[in-house]
């Protein structure tokens, strides 16, 4: 599974619980895009979240 270059944000686990309080397993994925983004002075396509890209941690090259 792709994992943000940025934040190291992954796909995270947990239950789905129902009115009656069942579980099933489900799972959480983020808004992740692929991106050019300039590493070590370089051009690199990497995964990113859109949380990062919507903050301005990262810029587009």
């Amino acid at each position: 599974m792709a994992k943000d270059f940025i934040t190291g944000r992954k796909t995270t686990f947990g239950n789905k619980r129902s009115k009656a309080l069942n579980s099933t397993r489900r799972s959480w994925k983020p808004n992740l895009q692929k991106v050019r983004i300039l590493v070590n002075g370089k051009p690199k396509r990497v995964w990113v979240s859109a949380k990062a890209l919507k903050s301005g941690k990262v810029t587009r090259v």
